[in-house]
């Protein structure tokens, strides 16, 4: 029975690698190792940002063999995601699957493509996984996967496949100091598509550098919970989303959409889910005072 199941498990994992490498791609766009990739949907690459390390002469070796040329679309640091066109090609886009179905423990494979263009695979267990995660870049993933597998030089970029054989993200090392993680589907189809319309992600900002701050004690009293510490608004960008508000030099922010705050990442959460356009509502004192300001979120320049 053992053996059985085993060699289902084999049989099962060498088909999935079968039917998703032909959309595994190797990308020559560094001096010396090639990344993987993976042609997303049709004439669609998408690799790893930190394995691409020129905007031209980019090329592209394809199942079979073939070298082609790619255009960069766009990249994404914050999730180490880089997106490039190529002639459409007629093979069919790998099965997506759900990400938020990995449990720890499961079984996954992660595939790879080498320089001379030959398949190869990783297989392991999902080692850790949670909900939304900011990275160290700054950058917001939908999920936290940490992978319990050999990600090998090269193999940045491939696609890590389910035991249904589905794609349910995109390997790196890049994220997590050399820690192999999985930028899940849901935040690679966000990622690609705004690459695809704008050629880069729109982030909001503030425009506004902040530190912590302890609240008088007068204040306190006037103040939501036990807050005791604020945020005091230290430097007011020109023209920015903050200026534009009415925010000063001076105030103490304490309050974000209801919820206190009382360390600058607070902040960075709340813009991490943010669009650009949105309206931030927030509270700071203000000469004794409690202010309301409403800051419309603008582009931070690129």
């Amino acid at each position: 029975m053992a053996n059985s199941i085993l060699e289902t498990i084999s049989s099962e994992f060498s088909s999935a690698a079968e039917k998703v490498g032909g959309s595994v791609v190797a990308v020559h766009a560094r001096r010396w190792l090639p990344t993987s990739g993976i042609e997303w949907k049709k004439g669609v690459v998408v690799t790893v940002h930190h394995g691409v390390q020129r905007d031209e002469d980019i090329k592209v070796l394809l199942d079979g063999g073939q070298a082609i040329s790619a255009k960069l679309v766009g990249r994404d640091p914050r999730t180490d995601i880089a997106v490039m066109r190529i002639e459409k090609r007629s093979s069919s886009a790998p099965q997506l699957g759900d990400s938020t179905s990995l449990r720890l423990g499961h079984l996954v494979l992660a595939l790879g493509r080498t320089r001379r263009g030959d398949l190869v695979a990783s297989s392991g267990i999902i080692g850790g996984i949670s909900g939304e995660w900011r990275n160290r870049r700054g950058g917001q993933l939908d999920q936290h996967i940490r992978l319990d597998l050999a990600l090998y030089p090269g193999f940045s970029g491939g696609p890590l496949l389910n035991a249904r054989g589905e794609v349910v993200g995109i390997n790196t090392r890049g994220l997590a100091h050399g820690r192999a993680v999985t930028v899940p589907v849901a935040t690679v189809n966000r990622v690609v598509e705004e690459l695809l319309e704008k050629g880069h992600v729109a982030r909001p900002y503030l425009g506004i550098a902040m530190q912590p701050v302890e609240v008088p004690d007068n204040m306190r009293s006037k103040l939501p919970g036990q807050t005791r510490v604020g945020l005091l608004v230290v430097q007011v960008e020109n023209d920015g989303p903050a200026e534009k508000a009415g925010m000063l030099l001076g105030d103490v922010l304490f309050e974000v959409g209801g919820e206190t705050v009382e360390h600058v990442d607070a902040i960075q959460d709340s813009l991490a889910t943010a669009k650009v356009g949105d309206v931030l509502q927030i509270r700071v004192i203000r000469a004794g005072e409690i202010k309301p300001v409403s800051i419309k979120l603008g582009e931070r320049a690129r």
